[in-house]
């Protein structure tokens, strides 16, 4: 159980960390863009309202706060999930990122009314207009291995 803990905290640590050294160290809000190692790794300022790739956007105050309880009682039942359930180490760590992420979010969505997305990378002649951040990341890693991952042995 601990291995969950300290993933879903280090996550989030790293998330609202990056957060604070790109948004108000770098001062992206107000400079918009700085390009890193272009077209692979850029920094956009994009401030999300919504879920992915723009969708139920708005500066909306009920999509914010559904957005809220939505995350938090996912984060709730993957947290009863692993107490219940026979989770192996992998699936420990994924369950881990993924609410250490969620978390991330909830945050920014607290404390800016939505979610500070920063990273963009493109490759190969694709142009993304997306961003995102560690808390994404996290999120859809997370997401993935609780899907592939094997469970754990069923206690005898």
């Amino acid at each position: 159980m601990r291995l969950f803990y300290w993933t879903a905290f280090w996550v989030f640590l790293f998330d609202q960390a990056t957060k604070y050294l790109v948004v108000h160290a770098m001062d992206l809000r107000m400079l918009g863009r700085i390009d890193v190692w272009p077209p692979y790794l850029n920094l956009r300022m994009a401030w999300n309202y919504g879920i992915n790739f723009g969708l139920m956007a708005g500066d909306n105050p009920v999509t914010r706060w559904v957005l809220i309880a939505v995350a938090l009682v996912i984060s709730g039942a993957v947290l009863w999930w692993v107490h219940h359930e026979p989770a192996g180490r992998w699936q420990k760590i994924a369950a881990g990122l993924l609410v250490g992420g969620a978390l991330g979010n909830v945050i920014d969505r607290l404390i800016y009314g939505a979610v500070a997305d920063f990273l963009n990378m493109s490759c190969c002649g694709i142009n993304n207009p997306y961003a995102f951040n560690v808390a994404d990341i996290a999120v859809f890693v997370g997401a993935f291995g609780l899907v592939l991952l094997p469970a754990g042995k069923k206690p005898s």
